[in-house]
């Protein structure tokens, strides 16, 4: 048998040996683990992470620590509680793996946790009674610096996290305590109404296991960081009369000692400007990087930009100013002469760099992708979280503008699937405006032939479509649907002009951009004009309420956390202080914007388009009466409608079976009003 036969039979023989590739289904939902938080060990060799996972008979899902060594060898898993742990954080003198967990302890409540690297399991470190929320390593790693909120006055005995007081009696037959409310911004999503004292910052020593207070309780305090000597700590803070009525925060700068007194570094009075993020000292500990948003008044389109300023105060300094994309997770170079950033910039997410002295930013890897989060050691190694079309999550090294895979959680359950192609589109708004957006094409995609199409829209409105895997592009994709993405104004990627366009204005231009993307793909002779189904959650629900209020094409549209009567959410959702600074209160402005921007609800009349309303029963982000109403609406009016309540849930639907239960209801309902044949005859999902 001569080479060339030999190597015939092996290549066809591993052609044979590899199974088909299947479509997406929605049980392959809870099958994907979702990788986060990367963090690089002080000698470089390891990188420590978490994996949130599903377990479907249980209902929950968990998270665990993870690391894997740089070489991309080895990944192993470090805790198996049935408990979550987050946050993994090195210890400087790498002995210790550190992590956060409310598992069964010697206390309730979130405490940090130690594995010794030497083997062994962990051991509750803290034995705190607030509510501990962050936690860093002084460089000497003989303390360590607790973020942390006291007791809510309201009720001393609760473990409950976040702010709102234990619903639970303390007894059988025991009524709970009245909840007293006494701030401006009194509602949080998750948290729950606004009761506890703010967050201050603690100093905990590790010999001694004792915490001291770093900083007062009329000072809120977060995201600290230390300086390289271990003698400073930078944190983000409000303080002063009605400093719950702005989202302004700013820069100060603390002794590492109980008793010291906060500087104020940065200087912005509330009304001009805002803080977004850690700041990062410099090698040198002269300077401290951090991220400066835009006015209170746009805070909901915040485009932040890099800014340096010295540690000993005077005039911050913009860096890349000539870069209109915002920016995220900011740090120097290991010798101090540059910034190492993530720039959002149109469908990608991609590291850079800049000089500290000023200079072009230079971009560091090419190619569509989302590098949604990233580390550096202290050797100037970069460790980087990214994702492409066809390949969710996983942590990889980069190296010389290359990316090398660390991890490999989800390799091979990709590998099993065949999935649509994601193509870019550009498109004219009928005023002009250039939209940009994505299209998923089914796999078994056949040009010529015109498909059933799905506008899905995005939430934020801050936040764009990118080159990232998404499942429910490919699950609706996987069922025979041309999905559309568009980043319409509002959303992030394409400068500071484009974010704030719709500022006081919702429900307008969005919908240009939304209407002019259906237009395209219609015209190209992919989707078909009379198969359309739009649908969204939070500000894509919103956008769904407005576009089938104005554009009667729609056969069938699923609005999720959405509201279409802002006016009536005054006072009832979380967003006060976005109302009082973007619209103005009614009794300020008039009724004119309020009215403009409730178009949906107050012409409910001209909606033709059968919709499912869907919602977190305990949402505080968007309440569900902004579903209920539109709900009601259609009802009164005749048009096919449903109104899905998830109980117990929040904005965002957390409990696995909900999550399921939510997809099958999309597929379910677009099938019915798109696909009549296919949903008379094929169970949803499947």
């Amino acid at each position: 048998m001569n080479r060339f036969t030999l190597a015939l039979l092996c290549t066809t023989s591993l052609l044979f040996s590899q199974p088909a590739k299947r479509l997406l289904k929605i049980d392959d939902m809870h099958r994907f683990h979702d990788v986060r938080d990367v963090q690089l060990s002080p000698d470089g060799k390891w990188v420590a992470y978490t994996v949130n996972t599903v377990d479907p008979a249980a209902d929950k899902s968990d998270t665990d620590v993870w690391i894997a060594s740089w070489d991309g060898n080895q990944q192993m898993r470090m805790t198996t509680s049935t408990e979550s742990e987050s946050a993994p954080r090195w210890s400087p003198d790498g002995k210790y793996l550190s992590f956060l967990s409310s598992r069964p302890g010697k206390a309730k409540g979130n405490q940090v946790w130690l594995l010794d690297r030497n083997g062994g399991e962990a051991q509750q470190f803290t034995d705190v009674k607030g509510r501990l929320a962050g936690y860093d390593w002084s460089p000497d790693a003989k303390k360590l610096l607790l973020v942390m909120a006291d007791r809510d006055p309201n009720d001393p005995a609760d473990d409950t996290p976040g702010g709102a007081p234990a619903a639970t009696p303390a007894a059988p037959g025991k009524a709970p305590k009245p909840i007293v409310i006494d701030k401006y911004k009194f509602k949080q999503d998750v948290v729950g109404y606004l009761t506890a004292p703010p967050t201050r910052l603690y100093l905990y020593d590790v010999a001694t296991k004792k915490a001291e207070a770093l900083t007062d309780p009329a000072l809120e305090a977060s995201a600290p960081a230390w300086s390289a000597d271990g003698k400073w700590i930078s944190f983000t803070g409000r303080s002063g009369k009605d400093a719950d009525r702005y989202n302004t925060t700013n820069i100060f700068v603390v002794e590492a000692r109980a008793g010291a007194a906060p500087r104020q570094v940065t200087q912005y009075d509330g009304v001009r400007g805002s803080t977004r993020g850690r700041a990062e000292w410099s090698p040198d500990g002269t300077k401290l990087v951090y991220l400066q948003g835009t006015s209170a008044k746009q805070s909901a389109y915040n485009m932040t930009r890099l800014a340096v300023v010295p540690v000993a105060g005077g005039t911050p300094k913009i860096l890349a100013d000539g870069l209109d994309r915002g920016v995220s997770g900011p740090r120097f170079s290991p010798d101090g002469s540059s910034i190492l950033f993530l720039v959002a910039d149109d469908r990608s997410e991609y590291p850079a760099r800049v000089p500290v002295a000023g200079g072009d930013v230079q971009r560091l890897i090419k190619g569509p992708m989302m590098v949604s989060a990233m580390d550096q050691g202290k050797d100037g190694k970069v460790a980087v979280l990214a994702a492409t079309d066809l390949k969710s999550g996983e942590i990889q090294a980069l190296e010389s503008g290359e990316l090398r895979a660390l991890t490999h959680h989800n390799d091979a359950l990709m590998a099993e699937f065949n999935l649509g192609a994601t193509e870019e589109f550009s498109c004219k708004a009928k005023d002009g405006n250039e939209v940009h957006g994505l299209m998923v094409k089914p796999p078994d995609y056949v040009a010529g032939k015109k498909y059933p199409t799905l506008l899905r829209i995005h939430g934020g409105p801050n936040g764009q479509d990118g080159h990232a895997f998404n499942f429910e592009r490919q699950l609706f994709a996987a069922n025979g649907y041309v999905v559309v993405a568009v980043n319409y104004r509002g959303s992030s990627g394409r400068g500071e002009k484009y974010q704030v366009a719709i500022s006081a204005d919702w429900g307008n231009k969005e919908v240009l951009d939304l209407q002019a993307a259906m237009d395209h793909v219609i015209a190209i002779g992919v989707a078909d004009p009379d198969r359309l189904g739009v649908g969204g959650w939070s500000y894509g629900g919103i956008l769904t309420d407005a576009m089938i209020a104005k554009d009667h094409r729609f056969k069938a549209a699923t609005s999720g956390a959405g509201v279409a009567f802002p006016l009536a959410l005054y006072g009832v959702d979380q967003y006060i202080m976005q109302y009082d600074e973007e619209i103005g209160a009614p009794w300020k402005v008039g009724l004119d914007p309020w009215i403009r921007i409730s178009y949906p609800f107050l012409h409910a009349d001209q909606i033709k388009t059968p919709t499912l309303f869907l919602g977190g029963e305990k949402d505080f982000n968007v309440p569900l009466v902004g579903g209920e109403q539109m709900y009601q609406a259609l009802r009164s009016l005749g048009i096919p409608t449903q109104l899905i309540i998830y109980p117990g849930q929040n904005h965002g639907i957390a409990r696995p079976s909900y999550q399921k239960d939510r997809m099958e209801r999309y597929l379910a309902w677009y099938a019915k009003y798109l696909k009549p044949a296919d949903a008379a005859s094929t169970p949803a999902g499947q």
